[in-house]
């Protein structure tokens, strides 16, 4: 009996322990389904990947800056230009030379002693450009006027002082025939570099327009000329040249030039000769110039200085005129024609766009200077003239009253008197 009773009273324990435990608990009104159970090793890898997560610290936040992309900087190339008007020969000249050459017991002749004074003018600049009025040979005997022919020496010294670039377009170009115009032209064409031109061998030459690249620059020439002094080529000729009054042929070769090189250089032989003023021919010719492409233009033939300019085209562009530089040498009389001046400018190519400018032109003046009989010609520069000089002068009528009114046909602003 003790028996059964302690085990009543366990079971009755135990019922009440376990209604006791219910009623500490949360019944829910609906039974929860339980969770599928993941396996266990799927489970221990996420438990890692959160721990590793949750400890591995996070690499720094990086904030890009906004760069700005510069356009790259054009480079500059520039060409220093110096331009000298008509070297006219005359016989005073190359029979000086002679006997300077035979003085130093040498065969030729020796033009030394005429450009001395200047050829530093000539040998400084990047681009050096020569109206030679006379041509140049020895293929035939030097003469005077009013047919010039000049010894091969000549222009020897002329390279040799720096002058890369020969127009040929003047009105003594034909003095000696078709003979004397190819004779000249073997001689240029004998010297590897040099430009010359305004005067062709053939139209297959002429149409070959001469081109010259300095310093990352590309310049194309072209020259014309008013007259030929009543000379002319024989109809058969194979010879060219061109006149001033064949527009046409003109245009086209200017805008020809104007596609094939970065600047293009005209060398116009026109207006009156011994005046200071431009006549409204030349006005027109130069406008036309410029209209076509010219961008420099080099005004010969008159024998004296005039006025120079900028001609501005529609586009706002600009070219340059000079509309007669004067004479470099020669033995002339009238004291006008014993004031010349070397041109000069600097010219700018920008290298990304190409464009073209025409900077700082100036006048140099210089003096033809000789005494009585054409003795001794020479250059000197004015900068350097002096009085002496000045009174012992050959030409009649010069003076510093005469000078003066010569050199005021100079704007003062291109005025360059060192």
């Amino acid at each position: 009996m003790k028996t059964t009773g302690r085990l009543f009273a366990l079971a009755v324990s135990l019922i009440m322990l376990l209604s006791g435990c219910a009623g500490r608990g949360v019944v829910p009104s609906e039974p929860v389904t339980p969770p599928p159970t993941e396996p266990a090793e799927t489970a221990l890898h996420e438990t890692a990947a959160e721990t590793t997560a949750a400890t591995t610290t996070a690499p720094p936040t990086t904030v890009t800056e906004a760069t700005t992309t510069l356009p790259p900087e054009p480079e500059y190339y520039t060409v220093h230009l110096i331009c000298a008007g008509d070297n006219l020969i005359h016989s005073s000249i190359y029979n000086q030379a002679k006997r300077r050459a035979a003085a130093n017991g040498e065969e030729g002749y020796d033009f030394g002693y005429v450009y001395e004074r200047v050829e530093h003018y000539i040998k400084d600049a990047d681009l050096a450009i020569l109206n030679q009025e006379t041509i140049v040979t020895d293929e035939l005997e030097p003469s005077d006027y009013p047919r010039f022919c000049s010894p091969a020496d000549l222009g020897e010294h002329m390279i040799d002082i720096g002058f890369d670039v020969f127009s040929m377009s003047n009105n003594h170009v034909l003095d000696r025939g078709e003979e004397g115009l190819l004779a000249t032209l073997r001689f240029w064409d004998s010297h590897e570099g040099i430009v010359r031109y305004g005067a062709y061998r053939d139209e297959e030459d002429m149409n070959n327009i001469r081109t010259l690249e300095v310093n990352g620059i590309t310049f194309a020439f072209l020259g014309y000329m008013e007259h030929t002094n009543g000379l002319k080529l024989k109809e058969d000729s194979p010879c060219k040249i061109t006149y001033l009054k064949e527009l046409d042929v003109i245009e086209e070769q200017v805008r020809r030039a104007d596609e094939i090189a970065d600047v293009v250089v005209v060398s116009p032989h026109f207006g009156k000769e011994i005046s200071n003023e431009v006549t409204e021919s030349q006005k027109n010719i130069a406008r036309l110039l410029v209209d076509w492409g010219a961008d420099i233009i080099i005004g010969t033939q008159p024998h004296t200085v005039q006025t120079m300019e900028y001609i501005e085209r529609e586009d706002g562009t600009k070219a340059f005129c000079f509309y007669c530089l004067g004479n470099f040498v020669s033995a002339q009389e009238n004291y006008k024609a014993m004031v010349g001046m070397l041109g000069e400018l600097t010219v700018t190519k920008n290298s990304l766009t190409g464009e073209i400018s025409l900077d700082d032109p100036g006048a140099i003046p210089i003096i033809t200077q000789y005494g009585a009989n054409y003795y001794q010609v020479h250059i000197v520069p004015y900068c350097e003239y002096t009085d002496e000089e000045l009174n012992s002068h050959g030409s009649k009528d010069f003076s510093r009253k005469t000078l003066d009114k010569v050199l005021s046909n100079i704007p003062e602003e291109y005025l360059r008197i060192e």
